[in-house]
């Protein structure tokens, strides 16, 4: 049985859905919420029964750590252990309520489960109307991955958390299409540089303005605490390949692909190939909006191939780059010899 799918636009909160779907939270329950970024699957984060619940819903391995959602500051305090470091008190002024994850400290209160058994905790404070209710209804701290099946395409419409996840939990609450439509930014702290373990919603360089920051260095620096770093990760059903900005398609062989590039700059493609675009890329946060309902459309498509171009920029182009990559299973073709 399919779990209800509930309406409640951000614009206009329905009182007795943010009530129902708090409820069913505080109880142990999982219910599917909308957030700017993508729709979480949230649980309790302060009961280890909800937790395990979460990861067999998911087949989440439980080396990927989970993000926990908070409604402010006071909340936060009940997952982090110890004051916020300076650094992460001034990016959380900066960018809270917002889609960027702090990898602090995690309070023993919170199961070890929640973030593989690292002493650290990844903490966002949405700022999704529709999340924060429902979080400030539940009363505690809520664990809420992407509500999809682990390494499939992320959810940006309740429609996609249904065909996914829709007959293995309680509850689905519909906001319409996530605004970001791409995960948050995941910042650790080293002393007083702020280091980014994922590109995501926040570009490294607004980060930056705030304080000192850099991007990960080593793959063991970017595992602490931070989901989403499987060689393949956020994928279509369809064998995906990743090229460079600069690929030249036109020598390979025919056949059913379907090549995903850039608005207005379609390259001359072999016998049988269609294009579909991304996007501008001089609109990056339109790109990204879309960048999972797209790779969803080119699944439905059936095509033997999909090949994914990268935009090749810096900015929000990384954190696109990203899931582009991983989706092709982190392998990038530089020339049609790399297929």
């Amino acid at each position: 049985m399919s779990a209800p799918i509930l309406p409640c636009p951000a614009d206009s909160l329905d009182p007795a859905v943010i009530r129902q779907a708090g409820t069913t939270l505080r109880d142990g329950g999982l219910v599917a919420i909308p957030t700017e970024t993508v729709y979480g699957l949230g649980g309790n984060a302060l009961d280890p029964d909800a937790i395990a619940l979460i990861f067999a819903a998911k087949e989440r391995p439980s080396t990927d750590p989970l993000i926990v959602h908070v409604d402010g500051l006071a909340m936060a305090a009940d997952v982090v252990a110890g004051p916020f470091p300076v650094p992460a008190t001034i990016l959380a002024e900066a960018f809270w309520p917002g889609p960027l994850t702090l990898v602090l400290p995690r309070r023993a209160s919170v199961p070890a489960t929640v973030s593989s058994g690292l002493p650290h905790v990844g903490v966002r404070c949405p700022s999704h109307r529709t999340a924060l209710g429902i979080i400030t209804a539940a009363g505690v701290p809520i664990a809420a991955p992407s509500a999809n099946r682990f390494g499939r395409i992320s959810p940006t419409q309740a429609s996609h958390v249904a065909s996914e996840l829709g007959d293995r939990i309680d509850l689905i609450v519909d906001s319409g299409p996530c605004a970001a439509g791409i995960e948050s930014t995941v910042v650790s702290f080293d002393g007083d540089t702020a280091v980014v373990l994922r590109h995501g919603a926040i570009p490294l360089e607004s980060i930056a303005r705030h304080v000192v920051a850099r991007s990960v260095d080593t793959a063991a620096e970017e595992a602490l605490a931070s989901p989403g770093h499987d060689e393949r990760h956020y994928s279509p059903g369809t064998p995906t390949t990743t090229v460079i900005a600069a690929f030249d398609p036109l020598r390979a062989p025919a056949g059913n692909v379907l090549y995903l590039g850039y608005e207005g700059e379609a390259p001359p493609l072999p016998a049988n190939w269609k294009f579909a675009s991304l996007g501008s890329r001089t609109d990056l946060a339109t790109v990204a909006h879309n960048l999972y309902d797209a790779l969803r459309r080119a699944d439905a498509e059936a095509p033997t191939r999909i090949i994914a171009e990268l935009t090749g920029v810096p900015g929000l182009g990384r954190a696109i780059d990203d899931r582009l990559t991983r989706a092709g299973s982190s392998r990038v073709a530089r020339s049609v010899a790399d297929l």
